[in-house]
């Protein structure tokens, strides 16, 4: 263990250090918050557009975080050679993959803390619910995090870039985050239903409101926080690209 948490403080270092990384991570979520919560676009009952904005906001920041950020920093070093050096420590994939899902957890909890004071200051109300809140960052980190390391460790730094936007963008548009599933079409509704992005929403979305969303998001996003780490892990290539 003393290894995964050197390099966890290894990762976390890098990770602060990456400006194009900090914009999605931190920017990004924060900035679609303000916008949504000004330019009140989501339909909503709540009295204050931010209360329905700030956990679709919490959502965006773990898969930003745990997919793109990771996925693509990582993806880029496998491809200058820096994780075939690593193959050559003790260090083994499913510790790699523990590592940078660490650092990942800790750069969250500093975007949550984050967003929750900006949705203050923008006039939010109602209490947080941190049992659900800590389940839904834990949960959807995990899976996210495997997706991104899953595609990190098989595309090409150049393919990974290119899936990792697109698969955020279609998450964010059509995911079930900021338009409900059952709003979408027949088709999408079916596909955004079994992704993990909704039942990460939901979770969310539960820390806020305090409306139990059912087994059904809990079981969905604790089958991905399982397949996904596993699957990134029995695939992962250390060789570049």
């Amino acid at each position: 263990m003393r290894g995964v948490f050197a390099q966890t403080k290894v990762e976390l270092l890098l990770t602060l250090r990456r400006g194009e990384t900090l914009v999605v991570t931190m920017v990004l979520p924060a900035a679609l918050l303000v916008f949504l919560t000004i330019v009140p676009l989501l339909r909503t009952d709540e009295s204050e557009p931010v209360n329905a904005v700030l956990p679709a906001a919490i959502t965006l920041a773990v898969i930003a975080t745990s997919m793109v950020g990771l996925g693509i920093a990582t993806g880029f070093e496998r491809s200058y050679g820096v994780l075939k050096r690593l193959g050559g420590t003790p260090l083994s994939k499913g510790s790699l993959l523990g590592a940078k899902s660490l650092s990942v957890l800790a750069v969250e909890f500093i975007q949550v803390a984050l967003l929750i004071s900006i949705a203050s200051m923008l006039g939010a109300r109602g209490g947080i619910y941190i049992y659900p809140l800590l389940l839904g960052v834990l949960l959807g980190t995990a899976a996210f995090s495997g997706i991104g390391m899953l595609l990190a460790g098989s595309l090409r730094a150049e393919a990974n870039l290119a899936v990792s936007n697109a698969a955020f963008l279609f998450l964010m548009l059509l995911g079930g985050i900021l338009v409900p599933v059952d709003s979408l079409p027949s088709p999408l509704s079916a596909v955004s239903s079994v992704l993990p992005a909704a039942p990460l929403a939901d979770l969310i979305r539960t820390a806020f409101d305090g409306i139990p969303t059912g087994q059904a998001p809990l079981i969905k996003m604790a089958l991905w926080a399982i397949a996904a780490p596993v699957a990134a892990a029995l695939t992962f290539s250390w060789d570049p690209n």
